[in-house]
């Protein structure tokens, strides 16, 4: 997995970029403005910098520019914005940068523009060898999906069985033992399977909101709000993905 330097002025996108790529497996870094990623960046190479341009004290294309000046454009740079026109994200590739990501930032083209950096600069080292797949599925406690199958790999049980798998007594999640009230109100019943239906992927999937966001097919922003609307515990699938 990579390091990570996330520069926004933004506090709700540091947060959220940083939650992101964290569920991703990778180490992230945070920096509201260009003094701070000045200093993250002397302390240590970071693999990765995800560099938003309007900032308050240095912009990003002048600190871009700062960095390719100085010999420490060392590592890929995805540059970020909501506001700047086609003119300003040319100029920042012909410096230097990587890619560009237009604001509000989409999940999928997120994880995109940042395995793409990566895997080009892993590419780019020598003798490097291929990267591994970012994307880990971890295992979930008290769900067994109909589509997950019993290991091929004999354990001692196995053996002493004469090479049959004998599968020991699952113990489903709650969500697979719902029932629910047809005699309430629509509104009421459609908030209960919401709730549920959302629980059960979020166990299902370790607490990830990444993998969650994936699976239910919305942008993350709008699942978190849903959850907070629904009441869900955030805190109850991380536990159940430990």
């Amino acid at each position: 997995m990579a390091n990570i330097l996330v520069v926004d002025d933004e506090l709700g996108i540091r947060d959220l970029l940083s939650e992101i790529l964290n569920d991703e497996g990778h180490s992230v870094e945070l920096a509201q403005n260009a003094a701070q990623a000045r200093g993250a960046r002397a302390k240590g190479r970071p693999d990765l910098v995800l560099l938003d341009i309007w900032m308050p004290d240095t912009d990003g294309v002048t600190l871009l520019k700062e960095w390719a000046s100085g010999g420490l454009l060392t590592m890929p740079v995805i540059m970020m914005s909501g506001h700047a026109t086609i003119e300003t994200a040319v100029e920042a590739t012909k410096i230097g940068a990587h890619s560009f990501l237009e604001k509000p930032i989409t999940l999928q083209k997120l994880l995109k523009a940042v395995a793409g950096a990566l895997n080009r600069d892993a590419a780019q080292a020598p003798g490097a060898a291929p990267a591994a797949p970012s994307l880990v599925r971890r295992p979930v406690a008290g769900f067994a999906p109909a589509s997950v199958m019993p290991s091929a790999e004999l354990t001692v049980e196995a053996a002493m069985t004469g090479g049959q798998v004998i599968p020991e007594p699952v113990e489903m999640g709650p969500q697979a033992r719902q029932s629910f009230d047809l005699d309430k109100p629509l509104r009421d019943a459609r908030d209960e399977f919401e709730k549920n239906y959302f629980e059960y992927h979020l166990a299902r999937e370790g607490g990830s909101m990444t993998r969650v966001a994936e699976k239910t097919g919305l942008e993350r922003t709008h699942l978190y709000r849903k959850l907070k609307q629904l009441g869900v515990d955030l805190s109850r699938g991380k536990r159940a993905g430990l």
